[in-house]
């Protein structure tokens, strides 16, 4: 029963939003309920409903945010102007190390929710194809060979798909430290060192 009057301030979709976001990245979606919600931003239940529908409506608003954040910073990478593929895989590694630009929490939780929604699941292998075709399409305006692009996509995006499915967690400076290795692993190419100095300097 609510205990809030059904008057007054009621949030912002993005506030909901919000709340809604944390409850998934730290309960998954069956944490995602309109109660708790309520309960979290002191608004009555009501007051959720004037701004959505339904709580599917709600849960289609996080896989929005997720395509919105994740999807389209990789997509922007892959198509950024970039000198050599050196410089294009460290400005892909900007995301990998920036959650502002791409919210492993998010990527973790959406694909755990995906295990239990098959319209999910299937919107995730559409999204997996999208993002390893625009790494495959970088390798190949690069001048790769393209069973070579293809290749060196996968192995790039499925080595962090493996960091956020197994949730490593490493000190920033350790994975900094790696980045040139990792760069001339999925390129066959190190960067330079205005490349690097270029994005260190991104990561003070």
């Amino acid at each position: 029963m609510d205990t809030k009057p059904d008057k007054g301030w009621r949030g912002t979709p993005e506030l909901w939003l919000d709340a809604a976001y944390d409850l998934l990245v730290e309960g998954g979606v069956e944490a995602v309920k309109v109660m708790p919600l309520a309960a979290k931003l002191g608004l009555s239940r009501t007051s959720f409903y004037w701004h959505f529908p339904d709580r599917e409506s709600l849960l289609s608003g996080l896989i929005t945010r997720w395509e919105s954040r994740n999807t389209a910073q990789l997509l922007a990478r892959c198509e950024a102007p970039a000198k050599t593929i050196a410089e294009a895989m460290l400005s892909i590694c900007d995301l990998w190390i920036t959650p502002a630009l791409f919210d492993s929490r998010l990527e973790f939780a959406i694909r755990t929710w995906a295990l239990t929604d098959p319209a999910l699941a299937q919107r995730l292998t559409q999204t997996d194809t999208l993002r390893t075709q625009a790494l495959t399409d970088l390798f190949l305006a690069h001048d790769f060979p393209a069973h070579e692009a293809e290749t060196r996509a996968r192995a790039l995006y499925l080595t962090q798909v493996g960091y956020i499915a197994m949730r490593t967690e490493e000190p920033l400076p350790q994975r900094l430290s790696r980045i040139p290795d990792y760069v001339l692993i999925f390129c066959g190419q190190s960067p330079t060192a205005d490349e690097l100095a270029a994005f260190r300097a991104r990561h003070p």
